[in-house]
């Protein structure tokens, strides 16, 4: 039972930004430079040495891994966690979780291409590119920052 219900948060979870405007009102993305302060704050008191990708994402490769690098039509195999910058664990699987990189949410698309095999990465996503001014009621509030520890086990 906590198997499935595991699988059902990581689908609903990484299945990508799926915004309906048939059901909820339209709403418009923080732009990800009005987050960077709080994000820089955050990496600096958890010791993350980041760098700054340009769609706004602050990351840490702790360890490149090897080739192959994913690319958008990879299906990929990682171990994570993810957290609100309260420290609060949104989801994690640190037994392999798969999936198409194409079908993740923005922030796991950008962030893994920038290891490969074995890498190993901690990023700090803007909203926007998580689940953004939406997000995915009642789990994730819109707006949500979020904090991903992750190592890519395989890429296909």
């Amino acid at each position: 039972m906590k198997k499935i219900l595991s699988l059902g948060v990581a689908s609903v979870l990484f299945f990508g930004c799926l915004k309906s405007s048939n059901s909820s009102p339209a709403c418009t993305d923080v732009d990800p430079a009005a987050e960077a302060t709080v994000m820089q704050n955050f990496c600096m008191a958890n010791g993350i040495n980041y760098s700054v990708d340009s769609s706004g994402i602050f990351y840490e490769v702790l360890e490149p891994g090897v080739a192959p690098q994913p690319n958008s039509g990879s299906v990929v195999t990682t171990t994570y966690v993810g957290k609100f910058l309260n420290g609060t664990v949104l989801d994690s699987n640190l037994h392999g979780y798969t999936n198409n990189l194409n079908r993740l949410i923005p922030a796991w698309q950008i962030g893994l291409k920038k290891i490969g095999k074995g890498g190993h990465i901690k990023m700090v996503a803007p909203s926007a590119l998580c689940y953004g001014c939406y997000g995915v009621p009642p789990k994730v509030p819109a707006n949500a920052i979020l904090y991903f520890d992750i190592t890519l086990l395989d890429v296909q």
